[in-house]
C-alpha cells in the first residue's frame, strides 16, 4: 500500500501583510497573468515531448497536444484581447497589464515556445523516430522510383480535390478558412511577365503525411502538392510557394435577444465562426517577402500577428503519426479495473442499485472503469422497469456515446427522460446540436441551457419506484459523460442514493428545466449561488482555527479568481498550511514572505490529463472535523459566477480515505510534478524517491480490485 502522510506542521500565525505600498519585499504584483500562466502550462506539455524516458510516439503526441492547445488559445484568448484593443478598452488585468501589454507579452512568450517546439521536433523527436523506422522525408531526398510513386498518388488522390484560387482584378483575395493549411503561390506569365498570387488549400480530409510503400517514410502532403504545382498552373512559371496557416476568432458569443431559440442561435453562430476575424498568421522561415506582405495586408493583420517557425506548420497533424500501429513505441496498453463493489458474479449482471443502497461508491477514472460504473449505471436505469425517470446533463460526449444510446432506449421504453444539452460547450457545439436533435426525435425532453450561463455540472438523477417508495439515485462527477476521454482524463465520480443529495439534484434539475430561482440546497454547493460564499467561508474557518491546526489542500485545473486568491493569502498569513495542485493556470503567487509563505503550488503533467477537483479543509465542519468536497468547478470567475456547477461533500470515512490517497500521491510525486516559485517560474521537482502519480494510483486501483500488475506495466517505454 502506498501511504504518504500529509499532516500539517504546527506554526504560529503570521502577521497580516501590510498594504502594497508598505510591502517592500513584494517586488511584483501579487497575481500572475492568466494568459502567460496558460503558456507556462504549454511549456510543461512541451517538456513531456522532450523527455527521453517517454515513448517516442507519445512524445510526438505531446507535440500535437501543444499545437492544438495553442490554436485554441489564439482562437479564444488572444482573439478576446484583440477585441478589447479594437474597442478601445483600457481595463487592466489583476496583475496590472493592459490588453496591449498582454498581447506584447504573449507574442514574446509564444515566439520562445515555437522555437522550442521546432527544436524538439527537428532535433529530438524526428531523429528518434528515424532510429525506429519512421522517417520524415523531403522531396529532394527521394530517388526516382519514390518520386514516381508520389506523382501517381498526387494524380489519383490529391489533384482531383485541389482548387487553385488566383488573385487578379477579376478574382478578389479568397477567404482563408480557420486553421486551414495553405500554399501561397507566386506565378509569372512567361509571355507578359505579369506576376500573380494564388492560393492552394491543402485538403484537410486527406492524411497530413503521405506514406511511402515501405511503410517507414512519410512525406508532408504540402510538399507533394508543392512539387506538382505546374499541373495546377499550366503554361505559367511557378516562382515561389510557401506554406501558411491562418487562425481566426472562433469564440462563440450569443446576444441575449438571440436566445429565444437557443438551438437555432447556436447554429447561426457556428456558421458565423467560419468568418471570424484573423488573429494569427503562421509561416515558415524564408517566405517570400512580397508574398508575406500581401498576406498581412489582405488578412488585415500587423507584423506582430505573424509567427515564423523553423519546422513544419500544424504539428497537430502528428496525431496521425501517433496512430500508427506501432504499440512498442507507445505507452503500455492500459486497462481500467472494476472495483470490488461493482463486480458481478460470473455469468450474472450486477444489481447496481442494490450496491449503491449498501453505501456510496467513489469511482476514480481512468483507473476505475467508466464502462462498468457510470455507463453501466445509466444503461441499467434505461432497462430497469422500476425506473420512472432519468435526468442528466450533457456537456461533451463522444460520437458513438453509449450514454446517449441508453437515454434513447429509456425514452423509447416510455420513461420520463430529460437531458440538458449544453450547446455552448466550446468547439463541441456542432456535435451537441446533432445529439440534441437525435434525442428530441425519440421524445427526450431536451433543454438547451440557460441564457448567460453554461451548464458545466456533471450530474445524473435516476428516479426509481421501490417497495418502500420512491428512491433517487445520483451520479455527480468531475468529468464529462464521455467514455473515450474517461480513458485519458483523470476524474472522480460519486454514485449515491443519499436522500439529501437526491433532493438537491431534483431541485437543481427543476431550476435548469423550468422557471424560478435557486433556493438553498441541503448538501450540494451550487454555482452560481452558494458555492462561492461557502468556499470562502471554509477558507476563513481555517484562518480562524486554533494556531497550528489550519490546513487546506485543493486540487483543480485552474486557479484564477482574485477573491479566492486573496482569501488564501489571508489564510496563509493567519498560519494555515496550504497545498495546491493546479494542472494548468495559476494566478496565485506562492512563497512570498508576508503574503503567501505557507502556500505551495505544484502541477502534475503526464500520461493522463489531471481533471478532478478536490477540496479539503481540516476544520471545515467544526474545529477538528474536516470537510471534503469534490465537483465540477475550478476557482475561476466563470465557474463561480457564470456557469452552473455542483460540488458535493464526501462524508463516508472510507471514501474520504480514497481522496486523501489521491492528494497524498500528488503531493509526493517527484517524477511528473512541477513547482511554482515566488517569481512565477515553474521548475521540475527533483527526483528523490521516484513517485509517479499515474503509476502509484494505478497500483492502488489494482490492489483494490485484487489484481497485481508487474512493475513493467506501470512504466512508459
Amino acid at each position: 500500500m502506498f501511504v504518504v502522510t500529509a499532516e500539517a506542521t504546527a506554526l504560529e500565525p503570521a502577521p497580516s501583510p501590510p498594504a502594497d505600498e508598505e510591502h517592500p519585499e513584494l517586488e511584483r504584483p501579487p497575481y500572475l497573468n492568466r494568459e502567460l500562466s496558460w503558456l507556462d502550462f504549454g511549456e510543461r506539455v512541451l517538456a513531456r515531448a522532450e523527455a527521453s524516458d517517454v515513448a517516442v510516439l507519445e512524445r510526438a503526441k505531446f507535440l500535437a497536444i501543444f499545437g492544438q492547445g495553442l490554436d485554441e488559445f489564439f482562437q479564444v484568448r488572444v482573439a478576446g484581447l484583440k477585441d478589447q484593443v479594437a474597442a478601445g478598452l483600457r481595463a487592466v488585468s489583476p496583475d496590472g497589464l493592459t490588453p496591449e501589454e498582454q498581447l506584447d507579452a504573449i507574442r514574446s512568450r509564444v515566439a520562445e515556445l515555437l522555437e522550442r517546439q521546432s527544436e524538439i521536433f527537428l532535433r529530438h523527436v524526428t531523429p528518434d523516430l528515424g532510429a525506429v523506422g519512421i522517417h520524415f522525408s523531403k522531396w529532394d531526398e527521394l530517388d526516382d522510383d519514390d518520386r514516381k510513386y508520389l506523382v501517381e498518388v498526387f494524380e489519383n488522390q490529391i489533384f482531383p480535390v485541389l482548387t487553385p484560387l488566383a488573385v487578379d482584378p477579376g478574382h478578389p483575395f479568397p477567404y482563408i478558412s480557420n486553421l486551414s493549411l495553405n500554399l501561397a503561390v507566386m506565378v509569372r506569365d512567361p509571355d507578359s511577365a505579369e506576376r500573380r498570387f494564388a492560393r492552394v488549400k491543402v485538403p484537410n480530409l486527406l492524411p497530413r503525411f503521405v506514406v511511402m510503400p515501405d511503410g517507414e517514410r512519410y512525406v508532408a502532403l504540402e510538399q507533394v502538392i508543392a512539387e506538382r504545382l505546374g499541373t495546377l498552373f499550366p503554361g505559367m512559371v511557378v516562382e515561389s510557394h510557401d506554406p501558411f496557416r491562418v487562425t481566426r476568432n472562433a469564440d462563440l458569443t450569443l446576444e441575449e435577444d438571440e436566445a429565444d431559440d437557443l438551438l437555432e442561435a447556436v447554429e447561426v453562430e457556428l456558421r458565423r465562426r467560419r468568418f471570424g476575424r484573423a488573429v494569427r498568421l503562421e509561416v515558415v522561415e524564408g517566405m517570400d517577402e512580397e508574398t508575406l506582405g500581401l498576406l498581412v495586408r489582405e488578412l488585415d493583420l500587423s507584423d506582430d500577428d505573424v509567427y515564423v517557425s523553423e519546422g513544419p506548420l500544424d504539428l497537430g497533424g502528428l496525431w496521425g503519426v501517433w496512430a500508427l500501429p506501432r504499440p512498442e513505441l507507445k505507452d503500455e496498453p492500459f486497462s481500467s479495473v472494476t472495483q470490488p463493489r461493482l463486480k458481478a458474479p460470473e455469468n450474472e449482471e450486477i444489481d447496481l442499485f442494490a450496491r449503491i443502497r449498501a453505501g456510496a461508491i467513489l469511482v476514480h477514472h481512468p483507473y476505475d472503469s467508466f464502462t462498468t460504473s457510470v455507463a453501466a449505471f445509466i444503461r441499467q436505469a434505461a432497462c430497469d422497469p422500476d425506473v420512472l425517470a432519468i435526468k442528466q446533463t450533457l456537456y461533451r460526449t463522444s460520437p458513438d456515446s453509449p450514454i446517449i444510446q441508453s437515454l434513447i432506449r429509456a425514452a423509447e421504453a416510455g420513461k420520463q427522460v430529460a437531458a440538458l444539452v449544453e450547446l455552448k460547450a466550446r468547439f463541441d457545439e456542432q456535435a451537441n446540436v446533432v445529439w440534441a436533435r437525435a434525442l428530441e426525435k425519440v421524445g427526450v425532453h431536451v433543454v438547451y441551457g440557460l441564457v448567460g450561463l453554461k451548464t458545466h455540472t456533471k450530474t445524473a438523477l435516476v428516479v426509481r419506484q421501490e417497495d418502500d417508495g420512491i428512491r433517487r439515485y445520483c451520479h455527480i462527477g468531475t468529468g464529462n459523460y464521455n467514455e473515450k476521454t474517461a480513458r485519458l482524463y483523470e476524474d472522480l465520480g460519486l454514485l449515491t442514493c443519499d436522500p439529501d443529495i437526491g433532493a438537491d439534484l431534483t431541485q437543481l434539475f427543476n431550476y435548469l428545466t423550468g422557471y424560478g430561482r435557486q433556493e438553498r440546497f441541503r448538501k450540494l454547493l451550487v454555482a452560481p449561488g452558494p458555492l462561492r460564499p461557502r468556499l470562502a467561508g471554509l477558507i476563513a474557518n481555517e484562518a480562524d482555527a486554533a494556531p497550528g491546526t489550519g490546513r487546506i489542500t485543493m486540487k483543480m485545473n485552474n486557479l484564477v479568481d482574485v477573491e479566492m486568491i486573496d482569501a488564501l493569502y489571508d489564510a496563509s498569513c493567519a498560519g494555515v498550511e496550504i497545498d495546491l495542485v493546479i494542472r494548468g493556470i495559476c494566478c496565485l503567487r506562492p512563497g512570498v514572505p508576508g503574503l503567501s509563505e505557507r502556500i505551495r503550488v505544484r502541477s502534475i503533467v503526464g500520461r493522463f490529463l489531471e481533471h478532478s477537483r478536490i477540496f479539503y479543509f481540516a476544520n471545515g465542519e467544526a474545529p477538528g472535523r474536516p470537510s471534503w468536497y469534490f465537483g465540477s468547478a475550478d476557482l475561476m470567475p466563470r465557474n463561480l459566477d457564470r456557469r452552473v456547477e455542483a460540488v458535493a461533500p464526501v462524508e463516508d470515512p472510507d471514501l474520504r480515505h480514497r481522496l486523501q490517497q489521491v492528494l497524498d500521491v500528488n503531493l509526493a510525486d517527484d517524477e511528473l510534478a512541477w513547482e511554482l516559485g515566488p517569481d512565477g517560474t515553474w521548475n521540475k521537482v527533483e527526483r528523490t524517491t521516484g513517485v509517479n502519480t499515474h503509476v502509484a494510483l494505478r497500483r492502488l486501483a489494482a490492489e483494490r480490485a485484487g489484481r497485481r500488475e508487474p512493475d513493467s506495466a506501470m512504466r512508459p517505454r
